[in-house]
């Protein structure tokens, strides 16, 4: 495929504004684009032995977010943020069901924001993990980036946008809690400060140590999340990932976006010594046969 005057610029203008972009995102980072948040961040407590499958969460998102088809998805999509999806699991000698939320777990460290080489996902000192979507250049390696493999891609548009759940940050903002938590009857979900989020999660365990596994999911993955679960099943069986380390992702996402500048300049230079190179020998090409016709 030839490389034409326009495209050549297109591709130097894109390598140029990454850089720039990236540049100045680095700049402001303390390191890989971990942010200084607040010490007592907004959370959301699911106990799972609570939810009764009704979708009255995943139905608030869809009306919150104007989502159209994804009310009774069971698996994240770009027009489904928050899903509940139904699990049958062995406990002791019986299967039984389970109701198993899925979203975006808003890392207290998120690698998606750390990979994002225009900061178009960052932390908010409230919480949650947003996005700007003015910012995205598409590059979708907060997709790459995600343990949990949230964040979803609107392929079917002709200009897509990386989706997710945001937390219902402008909610947060106006002083209500997120619409799926005002949705749920039965409580099973829970919104509140994370660190007293953590004493009931711990509390109900210990009154309860045959109720619940002793595990808190979200204490520790990734370095902690927002959003903290509780089981009576182990959570493996449910489907979360369990192979997570708990040191903040942050951390390794770093190490291969500060490479990233150099590669993106010197990608420039070979694209512009490739066209300097094309167009020298179409000049010379052009003169000998301007030569031979004389």
């Amino acid at each position: 495929m030839e490389l034409t005057r326009l495209g050549f610029l297109k591709l130097v203008g894109f390598a140029t504004s990454c850089l720039a972009f990236g540049g100045s995102v680095w700049a402001n980072s303390d390191q890989g684009g971990k942010t200084n948040f607040v010490t007592k961040p907004k959370g959301m407590l699911m106990d799972l032995t609570q939810c009764i499958g009704c979708k009255n969460c995943q139905a608030a998102c869809q009306k919150q977010n104007q989502l159209q088809g994804g009310a009774y998805a069971e698996e994240l999509s770009s027009n489904a943020w928050t899903v509940v999806k139904t699990v049958e699991v062995e406990k002791g000698s019986e299967k039984v069901k389970r109701f198993v939320r899925s979203q975006c777990f808003h890392c207290l460290e998120p690698a998606c924001a750390s990979a994002c080489p225009v900061k178009a996902l960052h932390k908010t000192p409230e919480g949650p993990v947003v996005y700007d979507a003015w910012k995205c250049i598409g590059c979708r390696y907060c997709m790459v980036a995600c343990p949990f493999g949230i964040p979803k891609y609107e392929w079917e548009k002709t200009a897509p946008l990386v989706t997710k759940c945001l937390f219902c940050s402008s909610r947060l903002k106006e002083g209500q809690q997120p619409a799926c938590a005002a949705a749920c009857p039965t409580k099973a979900t829970l919104f509140g400060n994370r660190d007293e989020l953590l004493v009931e999660a711990e509390r109900r365990i210990n009154n309860n140590p045959n109720k619940y596994v002793n595990y808190i999911y979200g204490l520790k993955e990734g370095g902690g999340t927002s959003f903290l679960f509780l089981s009576d099943v182990p959570f493996k069986d449910l489907g979360f990932p369990t192979n997570i380390p708990n040191t903040p992702l942050p951390d390794y996402t770093w190490e291969v976006m500060s490479k990233i500048p150099g590669i993106i300049a010197g990608g420039g230079i070979l694209l512009t010594s490739t066209y300097l190179l094309t167009h020298k020998n179409e000049g010379e090409s052009k003169k000998k046969i301007e030569g031979k016709g004389a």
